[in-house]
């Protein structure tokens, strides 16, 4: 009989490694995300890993990832989540590439979180009074982008004088947004007027739209972290109010008033209509409970 030549894909064929070590391998990894916070994220959780169990990749077992994430039960169940997720894309990651033979962490299943989406979604009256009693123009436009244009915190410290163009009465932004995306989104009159208000005679079109106080330097998303702490405080709101509950925000109170869920969807940029319709389900307008005797 004729010996046939070996078909790649059969169970003996051995992929050439892309990786020549563990620590070349995890840099591969994390340098997948175009999300600095991811990056971070993802190193973070490789080194807590890779110390724990204490040896190379390749000799990973399934019993080195359980011992990890059993480490975690103290932790909250997001957190847990979160290490389950960036420890099963990185075993996946180094089979896919050839690094390792198998992946023991498939059937490791993440542990459910409670959704609380609910609790991060304040009342409409409560966002206004948030915007109204902000008197410093620069905050004020950027509270009114964050909430009107359901933008991210890196969204809003990111945009630039070329990014925005008039239409009509009012005018547009261009996002560039989480993973590369970019997306036009609409802006009310008032607000359109009082971030065209900011705008210095001289504005470099690569100029930030929401500068520092000091030598025209783009305000850090922990500078605008700040900017919503003390809004909220100044409303009497949560003291756990941030940038992303504003977002939360824009897409309920949208949808509240009538607003598609894909234009929704469209406008802050999220990547499926499912995500989006998460904020009916945490706030829906009707329930079979009203139609009892009770």
């Amino acid at each position: 009989m004729t010996n046939l030549p070996a078909v790649i894909g059969q169970p003996d064929a051995v992929m050439p490694s892309q990786a020549d070590n563990d620590a070349h391998l995890v840099a591969m990894w994390i340098e997948r995300s175009e999300s600095p916070h991811t990056r971070r994220n993802y190193r973070r959780r490789a080194d807590d890993f890779m110390a724990f169990v204490g040896v190379p990749l390749s000799a990973i077992r399934l019993g080195d990832v359980q011992a990890y994430l059993a480490s975690l039960a103290g932790k909250a169940p997001a957190t847990r989540a979160n290490a389950t997720a960036a420890v099963k894309s990185l075993l996946s990651f180094a089979q896919e590439i050839g690094y390792i033979r198998f992946n023991v962490g498939k059937v490791v299943k993440a542990p459910s979180v409670k959704n609380t989406l609910a609790e991060r979604i304040l009342p409409e009256a409560d966002v206004i009074r948030m915007l109204e009693l902000e008197a410093n123009p620069r905050n004020r436009a950027i509270l009114k982008v964050l909430y009107g244009g359901g933008l991210r915190i890196s969204e809003a410290c990111g945009l630039r004088w070329r990014d925005l163009s008039p239409r009509d009465d009012a005018g547009q932004v261009t996002i560039h947004g989480k993973g590369g995306k970019t997306r036009v989104v609409l802006l009310s009159v008032r607000t359109w007027r009082e971030l065209a208000g900011l705008r210095p005679s001289d504005a470099d079109p690569d100029g930030a739209v929401f500068e520092s106080r000091k030598g025209r330097a783009p305000l850090t998303t922990t500078q605008v972290h700040r900017i919503v702490k003390a809004a909220a405080d100044r409303a009497g709101l949560p003291p756990e109010t941030s940038a992303h509950w504003l977002r939360h925000c824009h897409a309920s109170h949208s949808l509240d008033r009538g607003a598609p869920i894909h234009l929704v969807k469209d406008t802050i940029g999220h990547a499926s209509v499912a995500t989006t319709g998460r904020y009916l389900h945490a706030r829906p307008n009707d329930s079979s409970s009203k139609y009892l005797g009770v």
